[in-house]
């Protein structure tokens, strides 16, 4: 079969598998090719055991892998064989050096333009899909266009904007697709050539053309307005529960005006994942780079009430069960970041896990997609782990449940049952406010959720 494009991204992650796959979906006569430089993760891709969860994405795999979606660790041949360059690759936080903890490593986002120089033999469209620090595609271009060669190369910025849980919902109708160029012919020209893939089922009033520059730190201001959200209705849960307000109530009443809004209001142990954080503190270092130390203090400030939040949960733990988590057996609800996801990146239970075992508990994991991520983050910590996927028999014998995931399955449980089987008091710390705390109190339970009064039996 002959294809209209040939599409190409170096990178098959939790944004590159994803997108692509949907891409090849909606537009059956484009050939996308998938490369990556971890053979396992390709090996799974062209298996039936994905190697991410996402809603709906096996089923769009299966209709699309070997027909006109690929994926392979051929990245050289990739790069030959497709003009149209989607970069996906992994762009952490820097852990050594200049800018330690705050600045994105670009090692890998540069050994990707050095790869896609050496072997392009024709002319490319570059598109940078990482979330990246503005003036990011600068350093691709001085790197792309550092030889005299007639090969030519137009670097475009376009984030991506989906939700783990639900990134084939988000990329099958999306908010926005934003697309930065240079405003030069070719760079016209080039972002012209993207808006006609996504408008194969995008309506074009939904695509936003930017310069590059606006594009690549739209992304991540964008992250960065939704976490202080998040961390900003934290920070007045702790304030609830010193004035027996109500979070819930008090998130509703403020969602209600039309100038704030409803969404990510609501009240948890912090928010986890692999961008808010490092996205965050890179917006606080370019600030700090820029001189800017007053804007990137108020941005280190949402960093700050996250860390403060999971600490607190941790408090709360010990103050309600008599000052000791020595030998205490605590059970995990959930250990992914966020509900319909395996990610544990930046999770909160990552943390609530490790002070645990500082405090010489017990902890018992359960979580319906996270179990063999979890093993892998604790893999090392001292102290006594255990993984149990059924929900019941990771309860049984428990001293306490501490719920830190949002999975549907929680809210269904039997806690009547549950509560039977752990030893008492037995205590419920719902950090996700997903349960029916009145009907856990009239069970037996002590009751604490986040940003609430407790209800205790004492």
């Amino acid at each position: 079969m002959t294809f209209e494009k040939n599409i190409l991204c170096i990178g098959a992650g939790y944004v590159g598998g994803p997108t692509m796959a949907v891409l090849a979906r909606k537009c059956p006569l484009y050939r996308v090719t998938v490369v990556d430089i971890d053979p396992v993760r390709i090996a799974a891709w062209n298996s039936d055991e994905l190697p991410i969860y996402e809603p709906d994405l096996k089923e769009i795999v299966r209709a699309t892998r070997g027909k006109n979606l690929f994926f392979s660790n051929d990245i050289p041949g990739g790069i030959r064989d497709n003009d149209i360059i989607f970069v996906s690759v992994n762009t952490p936080t820097k852990t050594f050096g200049v800018g330690a903890g705050m600045a994105a490593d670009l090692q890998y986002w540069e050994k990707t333009a050095r790869q896609i120089l050496q072997h392009s033999r024709s002319s490319k469209i570059v598109i940078e899909k990482s979330t990246l620090p503005v003036k990011t595609a600068q350093a691709m271009e001085n790197i792309l266009q550092c030889t005299n060669s007639s090969i030519s190369f137009d670097v475009l910025s376009n984030p991506e904007f989906l939700a783990e849980g639900t990134a084939v919902k988000d990329l099958e109708n999306p908010d926005r697709i934003l697309i930065g160029s240079r405003e030069t012919e070719s760079g016209l020209k080039a972002r012209e050539t993207i808006e006609d893939i996504y408008a194969n089922w995008v309506p074009r009033e939904k695509i936003i053309k930017s310069n590059i520059w606006s594009s690549e730190l739209s992304k991540i201001v964008s992250n960065a307005f939704l976490a202080q959200r998040i961390s900003s209705v934290n920070a007045i849960s702790a304030l609830c529960e010193k004035t027996d307000a109500d979070i819930i109530e008090v998130a509703k009443a403020v969602g209600m005006d039309s100038r704030i809004g409803p969404k990510f209001l609501n009240a948890s142990v912090g928010f986890g994942g692999s961008c808010f954080r490092k996205d965050i503190l890179n917006l606080v270092y370019l600030c700090r780079h820029y001189g800017l130390s007053e804007v990137a203090d108020y941005w280190e400030g949402v960093v700050k009430i996250n860390q403060y939040q999971q600490e607190r949960f941790l408090l709360n733990m010990m103050t309600a069960m008599f000052n000791t988590l020595t030998d205490k057996k605590i059970c995990l609800y959930g250990f992914s970041f966020k509900a319909n996801t395996g990610d544990t990146r930046q999770s909160p239970a990552i943390f609530i896990a490790g002070r645990l075992l500082e405090e010489k508990a017990e902890v018992i994991i359960t979580d319906p997609r996270a179990l063999s991520n979890a093993r892998s983050d604790l893999a090392g910590m001292e102290g006594r782990i255990s993984f149990v996927e059924d929900p019941y028999a990771a309860a049984h014998g428990c001293h306490a449940i501490a719920v830190l995931t949002e999975w549907d399955i929680y809210r269904r449980l039997d806690f009547r049952k549950i509560f039977d089987g752990m030893i008492k008091p037995a205590s419920i710390f719902d950090g996700r406010n997903i349960l029916d705390h009145r009907q856990c109190f009239e069970i037996g339970f002590n009751v604490y959720p986040i940003g609430k009064p407790p209800l205790t039996h004492f």
